[in-house]
């Protein structure tokens, strides 16, 4: 059930600031098992056109209405970022139900199987669905594709969409590259539960996500073994680090604000350079 995986009380604990005069962020303590501190993250951009575009939302809460409604809340596209980061997806088109859903294959019928038991997924159907066959050919929206450029990364185990904000050269994500700790995004959680240990399998996973060291072995080596389609992903891996981003915006850790292109070209050198 998705309400495991979430904070009970994120109206207490959300920090939400502008990246960007265009682009807000939603950030939030969220663990896997209950033991990796890894956080979550939802942002919001205002398009050219004066719509907004929402990006692996968090709760809608009255702080978050708040933001949206300063932003000039027309909220036109709400995006899934990935195979795994849709549980608001349903909160936020009930609350803007003109807004465009966009996915990725598979997406549809995983929320389907789920919507009978799970309170928070809903039966609304995407708009946009990305495969690997049609990633290509595939658009958005008129005034969403003026502003951005992106990237279905099939070859990620959880089937990842990458957006380059072009007019504030900021780059958006859910798993394809963490910025561990995350610090931003348990910021508002009490002390003592911010710096509760989560023991040999949170040390482990920080040390395989790390993107500190000038060498980052070790989250190479999962990028490049445990991906599902290593061929695709090079090639989309090269696609991104070919666009202009100075910040990058993940879902889990902090925010890249004027290095993000330095560390996703370190973190996925193998990738783009060729594994030595």
């Amino acid at each position: 059930m998705s309400a495991g995986l979430i904070p009970s009380n994120p109206a207490d604990l959300m920090v939400i600031r502008n990246v960007t005069p265009n682009v807000a962020t939603f950030s939030v303590p969220f663990s896997r098992f209950g033991k990796i501190k890894i956080g979550g993250r939802g942002t919001v951009v205002k398009l050219s056109s004066g719509a907004l575009a929402v990006f692996s939302p968090t709760a809608l809460t009255d702080d978050a209405k708040a933001k949206v409604e300063e932003m000039g809340g027309q909220v036109a596209y709400i995006v899934a970022l990935d195979f795994e980061h849709h549980i608001f997806i349903s909160e936020w088109s009930k609350a803007f139900p003109g807004a465009k859903l966009v996915g990725v294959e598979g997406l549809q019928e995983k929320r389907d199987k789920a919507a009978g038991s799970d309170a928070k997924i809903g039966t609304e159907r995407f708009d946009v669905v990305f495969t690997k066959a049609n990633k290509k050919e595939t658009r958005i929206g008129g005034d969403f594709d003026a502003d951005f450029d992106y990237e279905f990364v099939d070859g990620h185990p959880n089937l990842e969409l990458v957006f380059f904000y072009r007019p504030d050269r900021v780059l958006i994500e859910a798993d394809l590259l963490f910025n561990l700790p995350a610090t931003e995004q348990y910021s508002r959680v009490p002390e003592a539960e911010r710096n509760k240990s989560g023991g040999l399998l949170e040390r482990v996973f920080l040390g395989a996500q790390g993107t500190k060291d000038s060498e980052p072995t070790w989250v190479r080596r999962a990028n490049w073994y445990l991906s599902k389609d290593r061929a695709s992903l090079t090639e989309s891996v090269k696609r991104i680090a070919a666009w202009d981003f100075v910040t990058l915006v993940p879902c889990h850790g902090d925010t890249l604000e004027g290095d993000g292109k330095e560390v996703f070209t370190k973190v996925f050198k193998w990738h783009i350079e060729g594994k030595k």
